[in-house]
């Protein structure tokens, strides 16, 4: 699909067979008003005729009126998606027009507004333009090379993307699903309609120090190498107690959880995890807890701010939190609320003959300071209690 100028609706609207001339329109400062041409390579179409399933036969605007659309609209959904113009090239597909179809039958029978279908269209762009990109780069790269001298990489691609398709779309559409149910469990889950929307989280920032340092010692590959252990060790160490890791950005990962022990319990993970590595250098965590206000996959807000303001402050190898996730803990039975409390509390129980309670989680404070733009916080420093 191509993003292109848009055309007037007064101009797609008369019937005519004819593809109407371009009006002239202002484009916003911060896009390029150019378009780009497909690509001519044999081997590249028949790729894309494989993996399309179909062959070009479609302008733009012949796509989108076969499927009922205005150019104006489908002009939209084809930019959201993240796709370059093409001018008036014959190079759409039938799955071209009945996405369009789809994405506009949706907005017709009133289950969704049309930002909010622009808006599908643009989070699914982004997320799958990111898998497609990875997928290329680090997997099919790797195994597409020449399984004989005199081979060409080219000769190699096709029957692999052939035997690889279906294999991957089956599994995609799996994982999908998958993540679908579990959010749609959370989210119904929510106390109520309003925090549906604006959800109470627990937001963590794990931040490598000193990566400015390395990238300046370390070969590109090395650096990339040390980049993709990070962001998988954090990945695995996130989803297996219970959080979700929300974007990586090189040397930092963002994530979240419902509750406050699993995001303490992940903090101190990581923090473990990557000290038992000679490779890595040293982590940094900081949490918060609060209201969030999550869009297309991606959290927002005071809180997110916070926990990334706590994990800049943060010494070396230590887990930072605010007075709100201490709070949390406390309330909860995972840490006590003072450590005065917790001996008077096992100096009763032990004489009475009863257990002493048992915490996961110690906190202490530090000394309250000015962070940038949210005034003065008290910091807590998170360990693991010992006894």
């Amino acid at each position: 699909m191509g993003r292109r100028r848009q055309v007037t609706v007064d101009n797609i609207s008369s019937g005519a067979d004819e593809e109407p001339p371009f009006s002239p329109y202002r484009t916003p400062h911060h896009e390029v008003d150019h378009t780009a041409e497909p690509t001519n390579d044999p081997l590249a179409i028949r790729l894309e005729q494989l993996i399309l399933g179909a062959d070009r036969r479609y302008t733009p605007f012949q796509a989108a009126r076969t499927a009922g659309v205005s150019m104006e609209l489908a002009s939209r959904f084809w930019r959201a998606m993240g796709f370059p113009d093409i001018g008036q090239a014959k190079a759409l597909t039938e799955a071209d027009v009945l996405a369009l179809r789809r994405l506009a039958g949706l907005v017709e029978a009133g289950l969704l507004s049309e930002p909010m279908a622009v808006q599908v269209a643009r989070s699914t762009g982004q997320t799958t333009a990111r898998l497609a990109e990875w997928q290329i780069d680090s997997f099919l790269a790797g195994l597409t090379e020449p399984p004989e001298p005199g081979m060409t990489r080219t000769e190699v691609t096709y029957p692999l993307v052939e035997l690889l398709l279906p294999e991957l779309e089956e599994f995609l559409r799996y994982v999908w699903r998958r993540q679908l149910a579990a959010a749609t469990g959370r989210v119904v889950q929510a106390a109520d309609d309003e925090e549906m929307v604006d959800r109470r989280l627990a937001v963590g920032f794990a931040d490598l120090v000193g990566f400015t340092r390395l990238t300046r010692r370390l070969e590109e590959e090395e650096l990339g190498e040390l980049v993709e252990a990070f962001e998988t060790t954090c990945a695995d160490l996130v989803a297996a107690h219970g959080g979700r890791l929300i974007k990586t950005l090189g040397d930092e990962v963002l994530y979240a959880a419902d509750d406050a022990g699993t995001a303490a319990e992940i903090a101190l993970r990581l923090i473990e995890t990557m000290s038992n590595d000679e490779t890595m250098p040293e982590l940094r965590v900081g949490i918060a807890f609060g209201t969030v206000t999550t869009r297309m996959g991606d959290v927002f807000g005071t809180t997110v701010n916070l926990a990334s303001r706590l994990t800049s402050i943060a010494p070396k190898d230590t887990v930072l939190v605010d007075g709100a996730l201490a709070e949390e803990l406390g309330r909860h039975g995972d840490a006590p609320v003072s450590e005065s409390e917790a001996a008077a509390e096992t100096e009763r129980a032990e004489k009475d003959g009863e257990e002493p309670p048992v915490y996961r989680f110690a906190l202490q404070p530090m000394w309250q300071r000015p962070v940038r733009g949210l005034g003065v916080v008290e910091p807590w420093l998170l360990t693991r209690r010992t006894t």
